[in-house]
């Protein structure tokens, strides 16, 4: 037993620097005053330091605090969430006008209380962003609404600019981390998205260490590009706490180097992948050309309605070294 705690003890590539810096201390402050949520605190996001310090991104988790499921592997707490804040939008909106922000991804708990699966609050939040940030790039990662695809079109009439929804892990082990969720349904929410919008890229993630074999993590890689998937995250699972699943096995950062080169040779035209990446990492280098260059636009000055004032250089939109 003491071996084997030994050996899933975290590596030394797992430790981070808090970096408590004065902006993000004022990005905390802000998110309390308005009472909103993100993901990176809610989910114990270990790139929330980085993320809100240095690369003018954020993720808000709408919706409430807590989720309808209980997924084995998510920090997010469970039970009856509270009812819906129809204001939650206009204040998400101008949380991120406040802050600055070039990229906000958007996700949600689930809410399979509500018909829609909270498309209706999720397309408002992207209309009320464009309104007030019409230079600021949006994410949104929702749940799989059971299936409605009727939500699924509401919520894709409101134009973001990349759809992300995880598969989290491979086929196998999908009823053991996933509540109620399905692997297929996932994989058919991408495929129904890019029928929607044939030019807003997809992307999905999965979390390693759970008990997959290599041969099952590209048999996943397989099955995202089969539906038309355009980017691909891969990164470690951490157990939130001792009541989650255990962690089966630590990856190597050059395991996921290797995975990263894999990828992009089968054919996903953005890849991340490292032992800390989770789902929304250096989020702002994946949206389309097009999306890239509206923010870009905002950036140099152009007057428009809101007269949108962001402060960031263009080398802000180009990868970084070894992507």
């Amino acid at each position: 037993m003491s071996k084997q705690k030994e050996f899933l003890r975290k590596p030394d590539w797992l430790k981070i620097k808090i970096n408590t810096s004065d902006s993000y201390k004022s990005l905390k402050k802000l998110m309390r005053e308005k009472n909103l949520n993100t993901v990176c605190e809610e989910a114990r996001c270990p790139n929330l330091h980085e993320c809100w310090s240095e690369r003018q991104t954020a993720t808000f988790m709408i919706l409430g605090d807590t989720c309808t499921r209980g997924c084995r592997f998510c920090a997010v707490k469970t039970g009856l969430p509270n009812e819906l804040d129809w204001d939650e939008p206009a204040r998400v909106a101008e949380s991120v006008k406040i802050m600055g922000l070039k990229h906000v991804v958007i996700t949600a708990v689930a809410r399979d209380d509500l018909k829609d699966g909270g498309a209706a609050v999720f397309a408002e939040t992207v209309r009320q962003i464009r309104k007030q940030n019409p230079g600021t790039t949006i994410e949104i990662l929702p749940s799989d609404m059971k299936g409605d695809y009727d939500s699924l079109h509401h919520l894709m009439d409101s134009g973001p600019d990349i759809f992300n929804h995880n598969i989290e892990t491979v086929r196998r082990l999908t009823k053991r981390v996933r509540a109620i969720a399905k692997y297929d349904r996932s994989l058919q929410l991408l495929q129904r998205v890019k029928n929607i919008a044939p030019n807003t890229p997809t992307k999905s993630s999965m979390m390693l260490g759970l008990g997959e074999t290599k041969e099952e993590i590209l048999e996943a890689m397989d099955d995202l590009l089969a539906h038309d998937v355009d980017i691909l995250t891969l990164g470690q699972y951490l157990q939130p706490t001792p009541k989650h699943l255990d962690v089966e096995r630590y990856y190597h950062p050059d395991e996921f180097a290797e995975l990263k080169e894999i990828a992009l040779e089968k054919g996903f035209k953005h890849c991340e992948s490292g032992p800390l990446v989770r789902s929304s990492y250096h989020a702002d280098e994946q949206v389309s050309a097009t999306a890239a260059q509206r923010r870009l636009q905002y950036a140099k000055g152009y007057e428009e309605k809101e007269q949108k004032e962001i402060d960031f250089q263009l080398t802000d939109l180009m990868p970084s070294k070894g992507d």
